[in-house]
């Protein structure tokens, strides 16, 4: 089912797809069909109505208004019976949110307000008991019951549910068809065709079908009964009519065309970003766990610290007192970029599975993706250096000036911004959260050794000081130090100012500010876009 509906990842595919004739176009596929994984996969901080309405806005026809639209959703949410669970957060699986069964509910919505011309199905019964099993089972009928084609595979059904199917497609171990037909009322033509093999015994009164059909064509049976049930299919005269009917709706019909979209996505680019931007703000809005975590770890650290070093800022009358103030610096930075560096991963790895499933389902590119995820942390990136620097700048005493407070202010955003973004382009080129984690813990050392603060460029040996130029932690405290106490005239010494020992001891330079700036936008630019590049490019996941 994952090679028909074109969301296999490995493994070799031979052979050929038609749709009423015409060669299977994937792109032009996945518009009219819908996919409803076994993993039922959602963002967790959204309800379930705006899951539905995210869906319809990007799956269906762009020309499509907003209000048919809403329209579309509600009746879809009322023939998945999901009327109750409207407000509902989707949560995570057997952690919050919704049930196994109502989470299965939502899949098959999700996919059905894209009005899709025929689902696939993965085990829709699987991991559920009877009652939640006949739940989503009376979805699948009203489902078909719109006229629109259900493809399920079900892996030991009740005698309610496999007769709840009109036809059935069984394959043996290997991929080898034994019965290909339609079941007939009470299954009657399945048990008609399986008791007229040499060997079976009749079905018992009241015995479950599917259990029957699956105990008298097992292995053990064939050898039991000396014959192969494949063989037997391939002769008999439901395999004729097969063969005859494949070859018929394998040429297409006079008068007809291949289905042609002008476009591989229902909406434009733009909308798609738009869209994308709109779930990622609710989810980061709901999600308090990783937000407001976040707001209260930076206060916390920005109080001890401002505590810890106490109006060291204003003293510089020895260079001690600028090693102090260097480290504070350097710690500040330390503590809250790792911290937000660690803390993005595992919601980026979450969304990053539920982008597999959308992308596949033709919702959208992997860039409107990508923009969505990067745009909605610049606001929350942008408080948090704002509480953080005003904080810390009045306690430890820096001097108040309005460029200077600018200046740690711009560092500050676009360190944390930067190793923000770090974070989730280590998720996007690894194949999961485990590994992002161990490539992260790794640079963080890197970074801090070459900061400059351990050991101050100029005595870092020649073979190792272009790697300075390539940390961007470096660039961050050449630039907070240079622009803090680059300019000062006070003397340390008799032969020496505050300048100059900057610029002797550390190799800071006050008018080489303008090019650290532009250095430390340009590494969140490229993380950033390395983190959008290794989305489009990387897929890990394996089916």
């Amino acid at each position: 089912m994952d090679v028909l509906a074109g969301r296999k990842t490995g493994g070799y595919i031979e052979g050929d797809i038609k749709i009423s004739g015409y060669p299977k176009k994937q792109d032009t596929f996945a518009r009219i069909s819908g996919y409803c994984e076994q993993n039922d996969i959602h963002s967790p901080y959204v309800t379930v109505y705006e899951s539905l309405v995210y869906s319809a806005w990007l799956r269906l026809p762009h020309n499509v208004d907003t209000k048919t639209r809403k329209m579309f959703v509600e009746q879809v949410m009322d023939l998945v019976e999901l009327g109750p669970l409207r407000s509902a957060l989707v949560g995570l699986p057997g952690i919050n949110g919704l049930s196994t069964e109502q989470r299965k509910r939502l899949t098959i919505a999700v996919e059905l307000v894209a009005n899709p011309s025929i689902i696939f199905m993965d085990e829709p019964t699987s991991g559920l008991d009877a009652r939640a099993a006949a739940i989503v089972m009376r979805t699948v009928r009203n489902t078909v019951d719109t006229g629109r084609t259900v493809v399920c595979t079900i892996h030991q059904p009740s005698i309610d549910i496999f007769e709840a199917f009109d036809e059935l497609f069984l394959m043996k171990r290997g991929g080898q068809e034994i019965y290909v037909g339609p079941l007939g009322c009470h299954s009657c033509h399945l048990i008609k065709y399986f008791e007229s093999m040499p060997g079976v015994s009749k079905i018992k009164d009241g015995y479950n079908p599917a259990t029957w059909m699956l105990e008298v064509t097992a292995s053990a049976q064939e050898i039991l009964f000396g014959v192969d049930f494949t063989d037997l299919y391939k002769k008999s005269d439901l395999y004729t009519r097969n063969k005859s009917l494949i070859s018929e709706l394998s040429v297409p019909r006079p008068g007809t065309k291949d289905l042609h979209f002008d476009t591989k996505y229902s909406q434009p680019f733009w909308t798609q970003c738009i869209a994308c931007l709109w779930k990622q703000h609710w989810s980061y809005w709901r999600n308090p766990t990783y937000t407001a975590v976040r707001f209260l770890f930076t206060t916390i650290i920005a109080l001890v610290f401002g505590t810890m070093f106490w109006d060291i800022g204003g003293k510089v009358s020895k260079s001690q007192d600028l090693f102090n103030a260097m480290g504070c610096l350097y710690a500040t930075v330390l503590f809250l970029g790792t911290q937000n560096s660690s803390s993005v991963q595992p919601v980026v790895a979450v969304e990053r599975t539920v982008f597999y499933r959308e992308r596949a389902a033709g919702m959208y590119s992997a860039l409107p993706y990508a923009f969505g995820q990067i745009s909605i942390e610049i606001p929350y990136v942008f408080m948090q250096s704002v509480f953080c620097g005003a904080i810390m700048y009045a306690m430890i005493g820096f001097e108040w000036t309005v460029a200077k407070f600018l200046w740690y202010l711009f560092f500050l955003f676009f360190t944390l911004l930067y190793f923000t973004f770090y974070g989730m382009m280590t998720v996007a080129v690894t194949p999961n959260v485990s590994v992002a984690q161990i490539v992260g813990s790794f640079f963080y050392g890197v970074w801090n050794l070459f900061s400059g603060f351990i050991v101050p460029r100029t005595r870092i040996p020649i073979w190792w000081r272009w790697y300075y130029w390539c940390c961007p932690v470096a660039w961050t405290l050449y630039g907070l130090v240079a622009s803090q106490f680059g300019d000062l005239q006070n003397k340390l010494t008799d032969e020496e100012t505050v300048e100059q020992f900057l610029r002797r001891y550390f190799g800071f330079k006050h008018d080489f500010l303008p090019i650290v700036a532009v250095a430390i936008v340009g590494y969140t630019v490229l993380f950033g876009f390395t983190f959008a590049f290794a989305i489009k490019a990387f897929n890990f996941q394996t089916r």
